[in-house]
């Protein structure tokens, strides 16, 4: 009998062991000791909750990108360079090689560019711009992956040479966008509405569940730029731009004109007064914000875009904004098509001449 005892006995103490040991030594112990347990309770609730109230909103099936979806969405990456490069100098005087050089990947910097003379006011839009077209590369970049940084055209000549064309005649002097607030922001109708359009476009193309969300993210940011830069302008729209006899108004038609022209593909850009016709519901000739038949958002193909961006009304000849191209598949293809034509017109050129 004692032996089973003493046995029983090791093994209860064993297992005492084995067991968690809780020293309350004070009151004040038991007090905390409760509060850690209440705490991780309901921190438990909490995230339990927020699985429940927040879910993710990732479908059961289906990829989060597909190999089209990067082609399409890189290819954005030239206009948000373009816009980056443009609204950090335009505030700061310098860019992304100062601000986030890694996403610059190696690409050589933008031609020509400089800090504009910006009120207080203009500075703070364009600020909040540039920061925002920071965060929409690194975000291409996080999903996508990233491009190297195409060589961006963005000096006073080049600007002043697309005015120009919208007018169709040389402005004297030659605009400048860096010389105030207005000039600079007659400069920035062009950039967001190009992206905000595009984004329109590709919309339809993309599968995967990640790019359909990022493409969406980027759009509404997109067009929330380019409301608030016609809406600067249409608030000023009777206003004459010094030292020329054009009003606000008359810059972004001519404007709107000369992409339209440049794309080929019928109204899909308008400037802040529209005839009724093009109006909402046909009952305005106000046009703060630019739209289809449907007050719908229009839309461009890459194709498209690469005609007004270069400013050549050719996706296959670069030049404008991007002097040596734009990056990624979809341009460089569209690039190398142009080369094979010219290819093979001077072998048809050679064998003309031969049999002559």
């Amino acid at each position: 009998f004692n032996l089973h005892y003493n046995l029983i006995n090791q093994q209860q103490k064993t297992e005492t062991l084995k067991m968690p040991i809780i020293s309350i030594t004070s009151p004040s112990h038991l007090l905390i000791t409760i509060f850690m347990i209440l705490l991780s309770s309901k921190m438990f609730c909490i995230s339990l909750s927020q699985n429940l109230l927040c879910p993710t909103g990732t479908p059961k099936v289906g990829l989060p990108v597909t190999k089209e979806d990067i082609d399409l969405l890189q290819f954005s990456e030239n206009l948000e360079f373009l816009e980056a490069e443009y609204f950090l100098w335009a505030v700061h005087g310098y860019g992304l090689d100062i601000v986030a050089p890694e996403l610059a990947m190696g690409g050589p910097p933008p031609i020509g560019v400089r800090k504009a003379n910006l009120d207080f006011f203009t500075s703070n839009i364009i600020n909040e711009f540039a920061m925002q077209e920071v965060g929409h590369l690194r975000a291409l970049r996080s999903k996508v992956g990233g491009l190297p940084r195409p060589l961006v055209d963005l000096s006073s000549r080049h600007f002043a040479h697309l005015f120009d064309e919208a007018f169709g005649y040389k402005l004297q002097p030659p605009f400048d966008p860096y010389r105030d607030s207005l000039n600079f922001m007659l400069s920035c109708y062009a950039l967001p509405y190009a992206a905000l359009v595009g984004y329109v476009g590709t919309n339809p193309l993309i599968q995967g569940y990640e790019s359909k969300r990022l493409l969406a993210g980027l759009l509404g940011v997109e067009s929330g730029q380019d409301a608030m830069i016609r809406m600067y302008l249409y608030e000023r729209a009777g206003k004459v731009v010094y030292p020329y006899r054009h009003t606000v108004a008359e810059f972004t038609i001519h404007i709107s004109n000369l992409r339209n022209r440049l794309a080929m593909c019928g109204i899909k850009d308008e400037g802040l007064f529209v005839p009724w016709q093009l109006g909402a519901e046909n009952r305005t000739t106000t046009n703060i914000l630019s739209a289809d038949f449907y007050s719908l958002s229009q839309w461009r193909t890459p194709e498209e875009i690469l005609r007004i961006m270069y400013n050549t009304g050719s996706e296959n000849a670069h030049g404008g904004f991007f002097p040596r191209g734009a990056n990624g598949n979809i341009a460089k293809n569209l690039l190398k098509l142009e080369c094979g034509i010219k290819n093979a017109t001077k072998k048809s050129e050679k064998k003309t001449l031969i049999k002559s």
